[in-house]
């Protein structure tokens, strides 16, 4: 897991659109918000770390390929790849780009009138279809520039963030909590090291001399998710990671985050993405 806050400090630089199209999101950060009415247009393959920060812009984003990670207010989600998330505008995060081979498709839109639909105020990770990412794909040729409504095929931009709420898709519920709770850190590393094995709340409780009640108040007070959750998120958070990030098989990859059955981790699996991992690594 990434931590909660990291101190970091931009310094804006008075140079070309060319500039940020070479050196990348981190750099393009301070000529985000410059233009108001504008939408800022960033296309970057990478694996890096993009501090605490926010902007005035609604930000889409398409992860193409590997996995990101959004950290806000002590809570961490994961987007695979195929994946768009929205984030509104003024929401402090921290985005870690998890894998060499992801390419990040980030639109930074005009916020004018984003009260009037619910999509625009929350944050919100979805699978993506064909049609958005083509449309997103599309925006490549704007790569590291504003467009306005002086330029044209504006009106392109336009309606692919008025799309945005029709799609009617459901937001993919994977959430890693963190804590600045010093035993909790301790168990969670725990749990990170050695969740390929049978680990039970007994097992675990006897491991850090407590008592299960304990552990299952210790859970709940610091990440509001109890035992058995936090194990299930970490092992599939780690599934996809690996399925992503490697050619192992999916029983190999099973075994490894602690199931014993191919149909079991199947069945979780699918629950928390709403795909299959055979179906997700085709993806």
């Amino acid at each position: 897991m990434i931590p909660a806050k990291v101190i970091f400090t931009f310094v804006p630089a008075d140079k070309s659109a060319c500039l940020y199209y070479n050196m990348g999101l981190i750099a393009a950060l301070p000529e985000i918000d410059k233009q108001k009415n504008s939408v800022f247009v960033m296309h970057e393959k990478s694996e890096k770390l993009i501090p605490l920060h926010k902007h005035t812009k609604g930000q889409l984003s398409y992860v193409e390929g590997g996995i990101a990670y959004i950290t806000i207010d002590y809570r961490t989600y994961v987007v695979p790849a195929r994946h768009y998330f929205w984030i509104p505008q003024g929401m402090e995060h921290i985005l870690r780009i998890g894998y060499s081979a992801t390419v990040l498709r980030s639109l930074y839109f005009y916020a004018q009138e984003d009260g009037v639909n619910p999509f625009y105020g929350k944050l919100g990770i979805y699978p993506a279809s064909e049609l958005l990412i083509q449309m997103i794909n599309y925006t490549e040729r704007w790569d590291g520039r504003h467009v306005s409504n002086k330029d044209e095929n504006f009106e392109f931009l336009v309606a692919l963030k008025n799309i945005l709420p029709q799609l009617n898709n459901k937001a993919l519920p994977i959430i890693l909590p963190t804590t600045d709770n010093e035993q909790m850190q301790k168990i969670i590393r725990y749990l990170e090291k050695n969740m390929g094995e049978r680990l039970t709340l007994k097992s675990v409780s006897s491991r850090f001399n407590i008592s299960e009640r304990s552990m299952s108040r210790l859970f709940q007070s610091t990440i509001q998710l109890s035992f058995l959750q936090f194990l299930k998120t970490i092992r599939m958070v780690k599934a996809i990671e690996m399925i992503l990030k490697t050619q192992k098989p999916i029983s190999d990859i099973a075994y490894e985050v602690g199931y014993f059955t191919i149909s079991s981790f199947s069945d979780a699996f699918q629950e928390f993405t709403q795909s299959r991992p055979t179906d997700f690594r085709r993806k």
